[in-house]
């Protein structure tokens, strides 16, 4: 697989990546049509925040299976289109987040004690001890936007140096707020309380410029610190804040265009520390996020969840184990149950009952719905499943029974229209053993793979037999079959085959012909190339 990284990563990284056996290609500073030729053959994209990964970068790279960001921030990604064209987008918050969290509490105190200013003085001659008086953290209140992972490692460190915390975010819970020590609080009350504010959220429509000249003067004095991402802070309003003593001082590190401009307000006020981009420049960290998305690339190649996907499902890596099984178990019943559906699809259920249902098991929703969908000639992935089934306005659901009648754990996956349903339910027999137990209503006991005939008839004598016969005439090999009836003697049965063999049309249209006949189908399974009939 050919890797390329447009901006410097760590060598940890690299050689990762090359131990993995991957062709691995840098191509810093590249742009433009540079970029879109340099990607073109590309299975993986590595970037940092200097590459602009445009839905034209995707359209380029037709191969293209995950691009990773080698840090936390994906502004720089069109993560709409990577997802409209099944790509991963993969991001490493963990390996800088205690590097990005101690920056902050290091620019609260350069802030707050004019450390940066103190030590241009003393070095310029100048023994300037009566010209700085600082402000104590302790017993000062720290107003916290975004309580996300950098946030919730500055809390624990500055609620350690006696601070009291104030929290604004609205997709975390009062309960782990609590666990943290902090109080939530509406965004305005988190202003007007903060003797320190600092800043930990992403760059968003909804979040760039959230903090201006109303919000700043809201603070009513305190220090304002921003070490996540340029944007969020209006660079202006802060600058005049703080030279009209609207604020008392700020920290900053990140800002809207990097490499600043010599004009940046920013600047030219000297109570504002500034930092270039410093928050997660420390060697471990940067060791960290590259080792961390190289491992998410070689799992991506090896159809493993990505652990840190934006666009799609991913699993702690503790329970991936105990769904496993489970994962291409969904996606084999969704793709029988798109096969044997006659007409439109559109619903789909994905359920579980048993063990399973106890599990987190998004990726094996997205998997069943991959399978549902690909029988159907959609580019479908797990990435873009959920995604497609919305787009065509289809509805899914998923449920849970702790109960399982007859087994340990059970996944079914049914697809309907306006007319007719369908179901088909699988398990795991002994560990890696995939079953499909049920196909509409009937008990089968059918291993899931390669070609397999699902013949639907009248409950009558010599069908197996003459259906056994078409196929032998036609050098057609039978490696197992399966039987069932869902009501009595007399009634209707369904016979799953597993074959070694394509079944032509011509042998389907011989088999349709007979009057005990229903219905039909030959499935293909597993990606194997079928020649004629391949779905």
């Amino acid at each position: 697989m050919k890797v390329l990284i447009t901006d410097p990563i760590d060598d940890a990284g690299l050689e990762r990546l090359r131990e993995s056996g991957h062709d691995v290609e840098t191509a810093y500073d590249v742009e433009g049509d540079a970029l879109l030729e340099a990607v073109a053959d590309a299975n993986a994209l590595v970037v940092r925040s200097g590459t602009d990964v445009s839905e034209a970068v995707f359209e380029a790279a037709a191969d293209l299976v995950i691009v990773g960001r080698a840090g936390i921030g994906v502004d720089n990604i069109d993560i709409d289109a990577a997802t409209d064209h099944g790509v991963i987008v993969a991001n490493a918050p963990e390996g800088n987040v205690r590097a990005a969290a101690e920056h902050t509490v290091a620019m609260s105190f350069a802030a707050a004690r004019s450390i940066p200013q103190a030590h241009a003085r003393l070095k310029a001659g100048e023994w300037a001890k009566s010209d700085y008086l600082g402000t104590e953290l302790n017993g000062k209140t720290l107003g916290i936007v975004g309580l996300g992972r950098v946030g919730q490692e500055v809390a624990k460190r500055l609620d350690g140096l006696g601070m009291n915390l104030v929290a604004y975010d609205p997709y975390i819970s009062e309960e782990r707020a609590d666990r943290l020590g902090a109080e939530l609080v509406e965004f305005e009350g988190c202003l007007e309380r903060a003797d320190f504010l600092t800043v930990h959220t992403p760059l968003t429509p909804e979040t760039e410029g959230m903090i201006s000249t109303e919000e700043l003067e809201l603070m009513g004095g305190g220090f304002l610190i921003n070490c996540a991402r340029g944007g969020v802070v209006d660079e202006e309003a802060l600058a005049e804040a703080v030279e009209n003593d609207v604020l008392d001082g700020a920290a900053v590190d990140v800002f809207a265009d990097e490499p600043i401009s010599e004009g940046n307000p920013l600047l030219a006020v000297d109570e504002v520390v500034v930092t270039p981009h410093l928050g997660a420049s420390t060697e471990a960290a940067q060791e960290n996020v590259a080792t961390s998305i190289a491992d998410q690339i070689d799992a991506a190649f090896a159809g493993e969840p990505v652990m840190n996907a934006l666009n799609a499902p991913s699993v702690d890596e503790s329970v991936f184990p105990r769904i496993q099984p489970y994962i291409g178990l969904a996606e084999t019943a969704g793709k029988i149950a798109a096969q044997l559906l006659d007409g439109r699809i559109s619903e789909v259920e994905v359920s579980y009952e048993g063990d399973i249902a106890e599990e987190d098991v998004e990726l094996v929703t997205a998997s069943g719905l991959k399978g549902v969908f690909e029988p159907l000639e959609w580019q479908v992935n797990a990435v873009n499943a959920p995604q497609i089934a919305e787009e065509r306005g289809i509805d899914v659901t998923e449920s849970k029974r702790l109960q399982s009648d007859d087994f340990q754990s059970l996944v079914t996956v049914s697809v309907g229209n306006e007319s007719e349903s369908l179901s088909v339910s699988g398990t795991q027999f002994a560990g890696d053993d995939p079953r499909i137990v049920r196909i509409d209503g009937y008990r089968v006991d059918a291993i899931p793979h390669g070609k397999m005939l699902v013949a639907r008839n009248a409950d009558k004598p010599g069908v197996i037999g003459f259906i056994g016969s078409v196929l032998g005439e036609h050098d057609i090999n039978i490696a197992g079959m399966f039987n069932a009836r869902r009501d009595d003697r007399g009634g209707e049965a369904l016979t799953v085959y597993n074959l070694d063999d394509v079944v032509p049309d011509d042998v389907i249209a011989t088999i349709l012909a007979d009057d005990r006949m229903i219905d039909v189908k030959y499935l293909t399974l597993n990606g194997e190339d079928d020649g004629e009939n391949e779905l």
